[in-house]
């Protein structure tokens, strides 16, 4: 019973505990949904000890779970949308360029983010999808390409001595949309525990760009190397949604390719309304790409 228990209180409160001791609290968050696999172990012992005490304290856990992930299971998609998104961390390491960019180009998306790109890459992507989109920007290893005209682009200073994160305005149908492309640094889970200060820092930057955003309309595409739940990430996540969550069916996971754990690639939006999410079948990287559809 003090086990149930413990899942219990640990999922209803996880925002409570600290992030002093090995960045536990974050740890924890994003890993969050898998905690559930816990649970029918749990029930099905309370049951072979034939106890109701204890097979009604098993299924708390079942109730607190269901209480934070039962939205997540109904398909909230409506099949509309006035323009599609895209969004990819395409792998450094990944040698297949060309299949990778067939394999987006099927999206058939109005706007491609990519992120995680050598110069090479960039070069091979920028002649594959030269066919399909007008225009394009790049800073250091971050780029979008759109069908709608780019009229409008900077730099997003995330004071690690080289780019990874930029704004572009897009005119889509004549209307702005502010575009902001990211890829924030990574954590890694050692001896030391969840070490993502560094990424933290570089989420309270990304943030502190958005809030001073003067666009209404607004769409960050890109790898977070965070989830939704992670709290290190709330500079962002307090001000725009998840189109994942607002749009999609199923947690849409996204890493690694082969084996999805935890969605760390995103879209996320304001201003506009989000109709569709997917999360697109794997390329050569260690990442799945994600596409959302938007209507004004």
């Amino acid at each position: 019973m003090c086990c149930a228990l413990l899942l219990a209180v640990m999922m209803l409160l996880h925002r409570f505990i600290p992030n002093r001791w090995y960045n536990l609290g974050s740890l924890i968050e994003t890993f969050l949904p898998w905690f559930g696999l816990f649970i029918p172990p749990l029930i099905v012992l309370a049951a072979l000890r034939r106890r109701p005490l204890a097979i009604v304290v098993a299924l708390l856990p079942a109730l607190v779970w269901l209480k934070l992930y039962a939205g997540v299971f109904p398909d909230k998609t409506d099949g509309s949308g006035s323009f599609r998104v895209l969004a990819h961390n395409v792998n450094a390491a990944n040698h297949q360029t060309v299949a990778t960019a067939e394999a987006l180009l099927e999206a058939d998306a109005d706007v491609v983010a990519l992120v995680e790109l050598t110069p090479e890459q960039l070069a091979e992507y920028d002649e594959a999808f030269g066919e399909h989109y007008e225009y394009t920007a790049a800073f250091g290893t971050v780029a979008l390409w759109s069908e709608h005209p780019i009229v409008l682009t900077s730099e997003i200073d995330l004071q690690l001595g080289w780019t990874r994160a930029f704004r572009a305005q897009v005119d889509v149908d004549g209307r702005p949309v502010a575009f902001y492309v990211a890829h924030l640094l990574s954590v890694r889970v050692n001896t030391e525990g969840f070490t993502s200060d560094d990424r933290n820092r570089t989420a309270e930057l990304l943030g502190e760009a958005i809030a001073d955003e003067p666009l209404d309309r607004v769409v960050l595409l890109g790898d977070l190397n965070g989830t939704m739940q992670d709290r290190s990430l709330a500079p962002i996540t307090y001000q725009l949604r998840s189109a994942q969550a607002a749009a999609g069916k199923g947690f849409g996971f996204t890493w690694p390719a082969s084996n999805p754990l935890a969605r760390i690639d995103q879209v996320l939006f304001r201003g506009l309304e989000a109709t569709d999410s997917r999360v697109m079948e794997p390329t050569a990287s260690d990442h799945r790409p994600v596409r959302a559809d938007f209507d004004f």
